[in-house]
């Protein structure tokens, strides 16, 4: 199952307000900025942050460099 490009560019993680990046495979929303991924439940996005599952450290891409 895919998810709508119009929805997924509207949509941004309720925590930190940053965009996110779906994950197909695993039919989750990343929010790489709160290290969480919000599940994809027949293709609407469970957008609460109780539902998300935390990002294991691997999962994470590493921040820029300052």
């Amino acid at each position: 199952m895919s998810l709508d490009p119009d929805l997924l560019a509207m949509l941004v993680c309720p925590l930190t307000r940053k965009p996110l990046r779906y994950d197909p495979a695993a039919q989750e929303l990343i929010s790489d900025a709160a290290g969480l991924a919000y599940p994809v439940r027949d293709g609407v996005p469970v957008m609460l942050v109780e539902e998300a599952r935390v990002l294991d450290a691997g999962e994470v891409p590493p921040s820029p460099a300052t």
